[in-house]
């Protein structure tokens, strides 16, 4: 029989399944770590999705507000969504300045802290990490931290290209270990322990699940359905991925070689690996088994190609150097992926707002373009976070004598009931935000 005391999981052998929001649930009486136990609603989540190099200098704007709000050519993808957008201009990280390339530019693109050089690895804690220690503690996992591409271990003038690599640092010494594998990702999410097992997640539970289905409303059995056949889906991909020898990188398929050895290099379908990031990221805040989620799409001075774009002649770092019509494809392309997360969270109804209304999204790079500008930061928020931001807005912080990333931090901080009296280098708030 499903135990009440504990509604917001399905249990199974080897397996504990997080629950989406329902209204049934939050009758029973004991706290629930999906529903803030003082208004009975859902909670409010924080994202990063990150993408290296900038973006294009000439369509990356947004200038209106509301539902008449015009986009540039990078932020069409979130057309539909403008009125759920906060398009911020202008502000930066002093400390990125320093050094003028990419790694002194992203290691503390999330903290504002200095940068220690000459390949040693010292930066800040980064504002995921503060809210994954303080308001994502009650969750199964305090957070999830996904990427895809490969950390770089080189040093390049002078910097670690570990800082170019990583966003979110748990510690100032220790940046967050980064989930590129969607399988693996998936099993922390859902498994006990993260290791290969032959049975279906689904099915360790469904025995759970079928008690619970008897003890809630005919709205609630719905959307316990379709809950549980996206993570089937989910869980389907992953495995036709894995048997296609996508995602983990190449793998050989047979005894040996029958053409020269592959270009160096880690073969991958690039698009299914996002999407299915996007897919599992979505599953962990529908079901509250984190509330605190940064996606690195790729590394600042990326090596990616984008072959499923018909863009393959070069990596993604030389392509940012080209104010083409290809690099701004590829900027569509990331763009495309929160868009994707924004339908998709948008779609789950929790109460009277949706998922996508009680979220907050930063999207961002550690440079306004390929050529290294930092002197100003391509930042948008998506969500309402839970009704405490105001939407549908462009603000422009240029020239300001507070425009600091960190200002921002420290705002979007306290949202989450986290107030502290300094951030990076700033204690200052934003007061529009």
């Amino acid at each position: 029989m499903f135990d009440t005391s504990r509604r917001n999981f399905l249990c199974g052998l080897g397996v504990t399944m997080a629950l989406p929001w329902m209204e049934s649930l939050k009758l029973f009486a004991n706290e629930s770590a999906a529903v803030d136990p003082a208004t009975g609603e859902a909670p409010m989540r924080f994202g990063v999705l990150f993408a290296g190099n900038g973006f294009h200098k000439s369509h990356w704007w947004a200038k209106g507000s509301g539902a008449e709000m015009e986009l540039g050519r990078v932020l069409e993808p979130l057309h539909k969504h403008r009125e759920k957008l906060t398009f911020i201009k202008g502000l930066y990280n002093e400390e990125a300045l320093k050094g003028n390339i990419h790694s002194s530019q992203t290691g503390n693109l999330l903290s504002g802290a200095p940068l220690a050089s000459g390949g040693e690895i010292l930066s800040g804690t980064s504002i995921d990490q503060v809210l994954a220690q303080t308001y994502g503690r009650g969750t199964k996992v305090s957070s999830l931290v996904l990427g895809c591409e490969k950390s770089n271990p080189a040093v390049h003038k002078n910097y670690s290209m570990l800082y170019s690599s990583h966003i979110s640092w748990s510690s100032p010494s220790t940046p967050t270990p980064l989930e590129l594998y969607p399988a693996l990702a998936f099993d922390r999410l859902f498994r006990k322990s993260a290791s290969k097992a032959d049975q279906s997640v689904l099915d360790a539970v469904l025995e759970d699940a079928s008690d619970l289905r008897r003890t809630i409303s005919l709205n609630d059995r719905q959307k316990l359905d379709e809950y549980l056949n996206s993570v089937r889906e989910v869980e389907q991909r992953i495995d036709q991925a894995n048997r296609r020898g996508e995602l983990q990188g190449w793998r050989p398929t047979l005894e040996k070689p029958n053409i020269p050895r592959p270009s160096d290099g880690i073969p991958q379908d690039i698009g299914e690996h996002m999407r299915l990031m996007c897919d599992i990221l979505v599953l962990a805040f529908q079901t509250d088994t984190t509330r605190v989620c940064t996606l690195k799409l790729n590394n600042d001075h990326s090596s990616l190609r984008f072959s499923n774009l018909n863009i393959d002649y070069m990596i993604h770092h030389l392509l940012s150097h080209q104010e083409s019509d290809d690099w701004l494809r590829v900027n569509q392309f990331f763009v495309e992926q929160l868009a994707y997360i924004a339908d998709r969270l948008d779609a789950i109804q929790e109460g009277e707002r949706t998922a996508l209304d009680n979220s907050i999204f930063m999207f961002c790079s550690s440079m306004l373009t390929g050529g290294h500008i930092a002197t100003e930061l391509p930042v948008i928020l998506l969500g309402r976070g839970g009704g405490k931001l105001e939407t549908g807005r462009t603000l422009d912080y240029s020239g300001k004598e507070n425009r600091k990333m960190c200002s921002l931090y420290l705002s979007l901080l306290d949202k989450y009931g986290v107030q502290l009296n300094q951030f990076g280098d700033s204690t200052e708030r934003l007061a529009e935000i």
